[in-house]
């Protein structure tokens, strides 16, 4: 089968081998792993994916929704900010709703009343080096941060979420925060039911110590009467997508320069918002092209590369590690055409599942 370009590859087999990765985990360590939705939410490998974990978490009622219809499990339900026209359909699609603050909970609680209720604290680290995305910055909303105000609440709640790492692939950091946490936190985890301890742990990582994090989290279950929760979004699909574009131009401006069919701004916003570089593979060779999206924003650059040969119209190229954060924030901007979803089966078939039209476009627009 040939698909048109631009489109988001989604490579089965390598998906399968973090699901390994996390069926390894949750049977040394006793956590449930919960796919987080906010970083990926391709439903048409829900199929695949559903043995391997035990649920969904979300950041708002759609999520909530798609997570309770399209995956099934358990279904978590966190927002900064519940507003009370969703509340109750965010209620229905739930198994636990966990509160962001205290006020939340207190006003929400009495909804809340036939299933479990968490908050989310906020233990002040974090391992993220961007300021942008750290959840322990100053002046943060998210979470609280004082054990006097939470022990007040303890009798309302049966659990808690604590989201405090970032692609964090450093196990020794991780074991270090989690203790702070412990010393800080330790009497208000023995209260509860559950802890959540969140994202952004890159434990499928092929040379991330998995054995020595599942006995971490088991003994930190053990410690504190606690089920541990883990909530990957990236470390559930690393490494298992694609973006297939095509070259459509080359030029010289100083460097070499090659534009293609595709958007950092409308395919892959997370490499402009952290102002990082795609990765392409192998990117070794004598030529060095700066390759570049087709918007008219004038940073929507991919990077800088290597390459064999000097590239030419028509040439396809395959921007590695797509899954995550990417077709959860694709849009519509100068109405660039929107990548199809492609699944590799496998067998090395591709199926298309998904393609996006002028129609699409027109409708997200009045």
């Amino acid at each position: 089968m040939t698909v048109q370009t631009p489109y988001y590859l989604i490579d089965k087999t390598k998906l399968t081998r973090n699901l390994a990765r996390i069926d390894e985990l949750r049977a040394r360590s006793g956590a449930k792993v919960l796919l987080a939705l906010k970083c990926f939410a391709t439903w048409s490998v829900f199929d695949l994916m559903r043995p391997h974990m035990d649920g969904t978490t979300s950041s708002s009622l759609n999520e909530v929704r798609l997570g309770a219809e399209k995956f099934g499990g358990e279904t978590h339900a966190y927002s900064v900010a519940f507003a009370d026209h969703e509340i109750d359909q965010v209620m229905s699609h739930a198994d636990k709703i966990i509160f962001n603050s205290i006020s939340q909970l207190e006003r929400f609680a009495h909804k809340a009343a036939g299933i479990g209720r968490g908050l989310r604290l906020n233990p002040g680290i974090s391992s993220s080096g961007f300021d942008l995305a750290d959840p322990a910055r100053a002046y943060s909303r998210l979470g609280e941060w004082d054990p006097e105000r939470i022990k007040t609440v303890l009798g309302r709640i049966d659990g808690f979420m604590i989201h405090n790492n970032c692609e964090n692939g450093d196990f020794a950091l991780f074991d270090r925060m989690l203790g702070e946490i412990e010393e800080r936190f330790g009497l208000l985890l023995r209260e509860v039911d559950w802890v959540s301890l969140g994202g952004g742990i890159h434990f499928t990582g092929e040379d991330y110590p998995l054995a020595d994090f599942a006995d971490r989290l088991k003994r930190f279950s053990a410690r504190h009467g606690v089920q541990v929760y883990l909530e990957p979004g990236e470390a559930a699909v690393t490494k298992s997508t694609t973006l297939e574009v095509t070259v459509l131009d080359t030029l010289h401006n100083g460097k070499d320069l090659a534009i293609v069919d595709s958007s950092i701004e409308a395919h892959m916003l997370d490499l402009l918002i952290y102002r990082q570089s795609a990765k392409i593979a192998p990117d070794a060779g004598p030529y060095r092209i700066m390759i570049c999206g087709k918007s008219c924003l004038a940073g929507d650059i991919f990077g800088e590369f290597a390459f064999a040969e000097r590239l030419k119209p028509g040439d396809r190229l395959s921007i590695q590690d797509a899954a995550g954060y990417t077709m959860v924030k694709k849009n519509w901007f100068n109405g660039v055409q929107m990548p199809s979803i492609v699944l590799r089966e496998p067998d090395g078939s591709l199926n298309l599942k998904r393609a996006f039209s002028y129609e699409d476009y027109l409708a997200s627009l009045s």
